[in-house]
């Protein structure tokens, strides 16, 4: 493929995977009377949609790598379909959730596969431009999401949001089938994967690298796990007033992949991430600064964490560049690993958050000033670049 036509299909992957975290959260009520559940138990259909995300990233990794990236999409992108269109087949809860690990583990190949692609067409600072048009997709994904999901349940059911996603998903594979991968090149000389993820793993110039990305990551899961309660107890907002902040922290998102994507090749990768840790760091001192402070104004709780996002959405596309530039061994093993980590810390952070769970805002936002400067240290003690 041209490294247009490798943009054009990652991107647009990417998107589909995205789209599946979030499409159908409006109709919940709707799927819960449907199943004769309650709510609450559909709700574990994002855990599990995201817990099928991050387990088998190893695995797929591994296989792009043993048997060819354009197989392991494709079966991916098949496995991902087949599971939206079977979604509205399903009479119990049960099923339901079943079918959502199963198209969390399609959405996981997608992921991985995407980035792999990535990885193969660009090197150095354009590798990181490169990846700053999947954050450029992901973000889009997950601003339009739930609106586009609320339009197609309230025009055809809810049924309608899963069949036109696997449809499209196939769709998508059926395309794919028809485009000229890369030849296959060979990492490891015969390793076991474990014995390569466990090489790579042990390589500070990757592991520092993909440990920033992810305690940047962590600052949005925390974010996201305690600022309902904070925004809506604490601050008195109502259900519409939270979600409307969506849209200030999707434009952050979407700015700095675009700054990335815009400058990168001019100021270098290490100068954008140290940017973007400093604005991670500045943001989280700043929220809790103001909620130790003044406490009352909710302005100085979700502004600076709108520049925190900013920062952070600098930081990952160069996070993953870099630990890629740095892993000893070629191939799809790196950006596989690199997904696995993020998601594990994600999980960690996440569940940390909701020990952290109150009304009052300075423990949020003292977690995420000390995940902003656990960042700083990674950056600052990654190994130079080895020409």
């Amino acid at each position: 493929m041209k490294n247009r036509t490798t943009l054009i299909v990652t991107c647009t992957t990417v998107f589909l995977a995205q789209l599946g975290m979030s499409i159908y959260l409006p109709a919940l009520p709707d799927i819960a009377r449907d199943l004769g559940a309650d709510a609450s138990r559909v709700s574990w259909g994002l855990s599990v949609y995201l817990i099928g995300m991050a387990l088998p990233m190893l695995l797929w990794g591994s296989l792009g790598q043993r048997l060819g990236r354009k197989p392991v999409l494709l079966a991916a992108l098949g496995l991902y379909g087949l599971g939206n269109l079977a979604l509205p087949l399903g009479t119990t809860v049960e099923a339901f959730l079943t079918l959502r690990l199963i198209q969390g583990i399609g959405a996981s190949g997608i992921s991985v596969m995407a980035r792999v692609l990535i990885r193969d067409s660009f090197s150095g600072d354009l590798l990181a431009k490169a990846l700053s048009w999947i954050s450029i997709a992901f973000v889009i994904a997950l601003g339009i999401g739930q609106y586009l999901g609320s339009l197609i349940q309230a025009a055809f059911g809810w049924e309608a949001i899963f069949q036109g996603l696997g449809a499209v998903s196939l769709a998508m594979a059926a395309a794919v089938s028809r485009a000229r991968f890369p030849v296959l090149v060979q990492a490891g000389n015969g390793q076991s994967a474990w014995s390569i993820y466990g090489q790579i793993l042990r390589r500070r110039a990757f592991l520092l690298p993909a440990l920033a990305g992810g305690l940047g990551y962590g600052v949005i899961v925390a974010f996201n796990t305690a600022a309902p309660l904070i925004l809506q107890g604490s601050f008195h907002w109502s259900p519409i007033e939270y979600g409307l902040l969506g849209w200030p922290v999707s434009a952050a998102y979407l700015l700095g992949a675009l700054v990335v994507n815009a400058f990168v090749l001019r100021t270098g990768q290490r100068r954008m991430m140290g940017w973007g840790i400093a604005l991670v760091l500045g943001g989280s001192m700043t929220m809790l600064a103001g909620s130790l402070t003044l406490s009352s104004i909710a302005l100085l709780f979700w502004l600076p964490y709108c520049f925190a996002v900013f920062g952070q959405s600098l930081i990952y596309p160069i996070s993953l560049s870099l630990a890629n530039e740095g892993s000893p061994v070629a191939g799809a093993y790196a950006m596989a690993l690199s997904g696995f980590l993020h998601q594990l810390m994600a999980s960690v952070i996440g569940a940390m958050a909701s020990l952290l769970l109150s009304q009052q805002a300075w423990p949020l936002a003292a977690l995420c000033a000390l995940l902003g400067a656990a960042a700083m240290l990674c950056v600052k003690f990654v190994p130079p670049r080895v020409a």
